[in-house]
């Protein structure tokens, strides 16, 4: 074999195993479909979650930092007792919810299945959890900074919300926990909940999410809409 065709040899097989190594990135990189459906895995097999979780809201002028514990029961229960910067606790028993403002002695009360609450695109985790059918457009949001290193973040539209918020972005961590979610509003606004110390399948008693309006305290009665 002369020079010129071993060279020639020695090019086309360097070649062959740069495609080959390329392939073999591109295979291994995550896609929408795959995550998503790894996240809808991971939700489904959980009967409860519990987490500590910081809520901050900016729009119109005003900057706000909350923070607490989260409780999730299937089917359809939650429980947010806010402690900082003031207590306020938020109760959903898959029927009713039910928001208590204790420094102004007053109880807000609507229907879980007209909640108009931005806590709505959590809803999907308290049942059969979907992503796709759930959030319109969804795809990766490569120009967003994640919050912690090595999560993957998403973005989409929830459906039925479309009135109300632009777009939603979610955090995924490696394990496929939802780390972070930001919710865009169409005025501007920007509402994100941060989840760590994220615990599966405690044992929740079924009286965390049954509420008992306190004494002295009003409750408002929300509009349920159509």
């Amino acid at each position: 074999m002369n020079l010129l065709r071993w060279l020639r040899i020695r090019a086309a097989l360097s070649i062959g195993t740069l495609l080959l190594a390329s392939v073999a990135r591109l295979e291994a990189l995550p896609n929408v479909h795959g995550l998503a459906a790894a996240v809808d895995d991971r939700y489904n097999h959980l009967q409860t979650l519990q987490a500590d979780f910081t809520e901050i809201y900016q729009g119109s002028g005003i900057e706000r930092t909350e923070s607490g514990t989260l409780w999730l029961k299937k089917p359809g229960k939650m429980r947010w007792e806010y402690r900082s910067p003031e207590e306020k606790l938020f109760v959903g028993d898959g029927k009713d919810a039910w928001l208590y403002l204790p420094a102004e002695k007053q109880v807000h009360k609507s229907s879980m299945k007209k909640l108009d609450d931005l806590r709505s695109p959590l809803a999907f985790l308290l049942g059969k959890a979907k992503l796709e059918k759930e959030l319109d457009g969804l795809s990766f949001a490569p120009d967003v900074q994640p919050w912690r290193e090595g999560d993957s973040v998403l973005r989409g539209v929830p459906k039925g919300l479309e009135d109300r918020v632009r777009q939603v972005l979610l955090e995924i961590t490696p394990e496929h926990w939802i780390a972070r979610i930001l919710i865009y509003g169409v005025d501007e606004s920007i509402t994100e909940y941060r989840f760590s110390n994220l615990k599966e399948n405690v044992a929740v008693q079924d009286r965390q999410f049954r509420f008992s309006v306190p004494g002295g305290a009003e409750v408002v009665e929300e509009a349920s809409g159509n």
